[in-house]
């Protein structure tokens, strides 16, 4: 096994996740597309109201959610020994462990694989981590096309797109787009084909099982790993995942290290947790779990990468680590109002959303992306659909201390908050301060709100009106009283 410390960063360079443009300036441009904003707004308030309608069907809902956040803290607090734990099962049942440190690392060891192979063409799982890494991309710099079977993933690569969502990566596209994207781009489309859905899963059905009976080599992510017999599990909506893990003669499974969980007693709870959340099913169409090599049965070679890739330097922050619980399954996306008004594009990163917004920080380093904390109104919507109970609110609001921190230096906001402290120190000091903002009203519009302020104040009033302090402040009220 080759040594990854736990307790140590891991390189980030060459991440994907890194750099970008900041949020506010390409939330400013998604948010004027009203096309993209309708086609998610109709698809996220579908998506809520299935997921209340089976999770108010489940009398032990909270209970679920307690013991799925118990079993990944307790996961991660024994990371290190459920790693060479599920290593060594998955080296007893014919399977071959591969350790990565970051992204480079990783796509060098499955390019090297697929290469040993022969293949030219691979089909791929719909996998986060494998976007995570840029794998489509590196393989093709090595002459290797990679086929997504996902129908929604299917849609994003024919497109030329990136995904705008963690489960519905072509959320921001309605059916008559689809239907065009398949017959520009699809290798033999019916030109009149029409938009109705059945149609067009029809159509990309065709497509896609002549892929994935001609292909010899998969690539997959993993939903869980089961550390006590080294299996792994895919959760999927339409089967063609199912087709891929079982089809090819070799499979390789990309994996962060956070997916490992003890015991399939425990995998139970996340069955439960995830189809719920994430599109309001009450359990998953297809659920797949393959445990090492069997002879005559499935692939014949079968390899694991287990990818750092920054994790473990989340790890090592005690208040930022609660990101690495995420199971993916997006019901904070489909409740953010954030996210609802830009879409997922404006994150710069394949993890989209009030995750994306605490997770990619971390995985990069806030420095790469410094803006990505302040994507939230800090509204509480996400703690309360997250079905491993993660605050996000309270790391946004550490992240966006530790941003403050790397740039050393005042912002207008550090500035207004140290002399809004200067002042409240002293009783005397707020009261003067109290009494002069009653001047503000003679800012008043016909509205009778403040509707424009000089800068740097302008910032706040651009986007939105400032109520009219009061005729009279609560000292003076009390004092009068």
């Amino acid at each position: 096994m080759s040594e990854i410390d736990l307790g140590m960063p891991a390189l980030r360079t060459n991440s994907p996740l890194a750099g970008g443009m900041p949020f506010p300036v390409a939330a400013r441009a998604a948010v004027a597309d009203t096309q993209t904003r309708r086609n998610i707004a109709t698809a996220t308030a579908t998506i809520r109201g299935k997921r209340a309608t089976v999770v108010a069907e489940v009398d032990d809902w909270e209970e679920l959610r307690h013991a799925g956040r118990d079993v990944k803290r307790h996961s991660l607090a024994r990371l290190d020994e459920l790693l060479v734990q599920l290593e060594e099962q998955v080296v007893a049942r014919g399977g071959i462990v591969h350790w990565a440190a970051d992204a480079a690392e990783a796509n060098h060891i499955v390019g090297d694989l697929i290469a040993e192979t022969g293949a030219t063409e691979v089909v791929k799982v719909k996998s986060m981590v494998t976007q995570e890494i840029g794998l489509n991309e590196a393989l093709a710099a090595r002459g290797v096309t990679a086929h997504e079977t996902d129908l929604a993933e299917l849609i994003v690569q024919l497109a030329d797109d990136k995904p705008s969502h963690i489960v519905v990566p072509a959320i921001h596209r309605n059916r008559s787009e689809i239907r065009d994207i398949f017959t520009a781009t699809m290798p033999g489309a019916d030109p009149q084909l029409s938009d109705d859905p059945p149609a067009l899963a029809a159509e990309a059905r065709s497509y896609l099982r002549r892929t994935m009976l001609d292909a010899t080599v998969a690539v997959s992510g993993a939903n869980f790993a089961v550390a006590e017999t080294g299996s792994l599990a895919v959760v999927e909506s339409e089967g063609n995942g199912r087709m891929c893990l079982t089809l090819p003669d070799t499979l390789i499974t990309i994996m962060g290290i956070e997916k490992v969980i003890p015991t399939w007693r425990d995998l139970d709870i996340f069955l439960q947790l995830l189809p719920r959340s994430a599109t309001g099913e009450r359990m998953n169409p297809y659920t797949s779990v393959w445990t090492g090599v069997h002879p005559g049965d499935g692939p014949q070679q079968f390899h694991l990468v287990l990818l750092d890739n920054g994790r473990t330097a989340t790890l090592a922050d005690e208040m930022g680590r609660e990101a690495l619980h995420c199971i993916r399954c997006a019901a904070c996306l489909n409740v953010c109002p954030v996210y609802e008004r830009t879409g997922g594009h404006a994150y710069g990163s394949v993890y989209p959303g009030p995750i994306g917004a605490v997770l990619t920080p971390q995985l990069t380093g806030i420095a790469e992306n410094p803006s990505l904390p302040y994507a939230s109104t800090l509204c509480g919507a996400c703690f309360d659909a997250c079905p491993v109970r993660i605050d996000i609110p309270a790391m946004l609001v550490h992240l966006r201390a530790e941003a403050t921190a790397v740039k050393g230096r005042p912002t207008v906001e550090s500035a207004g908050m140290s002399a809004a402290a200067w002042f409240m120190r002293s009783p005397h000091r707020f009261a003067a301060v109290t009494r002069l903002l009653r001047g503000g009203r003679l800012l008043r519009n016909r509205r009778g709100v403040i509707g424009q302020l000089p800068p740097p104040m302008s910032a706040w009033t651009g986007s939105r009106d400032l109520p009219l302090p009061p005729r009279q402040t609560f000292r003076n009220w009390w004092s009068n009283r």
